[in-house]
C-alpha cells in the first residue's frame, strides 16, 4: 500500500508542478502583453508630443510675425493711435509670457 500511495503522491507533484508551470507560463505572458501595451501607449504619446512640440513651434514663431507686423502697423496707423485712448488691446507679446517655453 505504502509503494501504491508513494506512486499516487509522485503524480499529484508531478500534475502540481505541471500546473504551477501552466500558470506562470500564463502570468508571464499577460504581463509580456501588458508590457507590449504600455509601449505601444508610451509610443503614441511621444509622436503626440512630438507633434504638438511641432505645432506649438510654429504658433510661436506665426505669433512672433504677427506682433512684429502689429508693431509697424501701430507706428503708421492713426485710428490705432484714437481708439488706445479708450480701449486696451492685448498685445501678442503679453499673452507670448504666459506660453511656455
Amino acid at each position: 500500500a505504502s509503494v501504491f500511495q508513494s506512486h499516487e503522491e509522485d503524480d499529484r507533484k508531478v500534475r502540481r508542478r505541471e500546473k504551477n508551470r501552466v500558470a506562470a507560463q500564463r502570468s508571464r505572458k499577460k504581463q509580456t502583453q501588458k508590457a507590449d501595451k504600455l509601449h505601444e501607449e508610451y509610443e503614441s504619446l511621444e509622436q503626440e508630443n512630438t507633434s504638438l512640440k511641432r505645432e506649438i513651434g510654429k504658433l510661436t514663431d506665426e505669433m512672433k510675425h504677427l506682433s512684429e507686423v502689429l508693431k509697424d502697423h501701430e507706428k503708421i496707423c492713426p485710428l490705432l493711435h484714437c481708439t488706445m485712448n479708450f480701449v486696451t488691446i492685448p498685445r501678442p507679446d503679453a499673452l507670448a509670457s504666459c506660453l511656455p517655453r
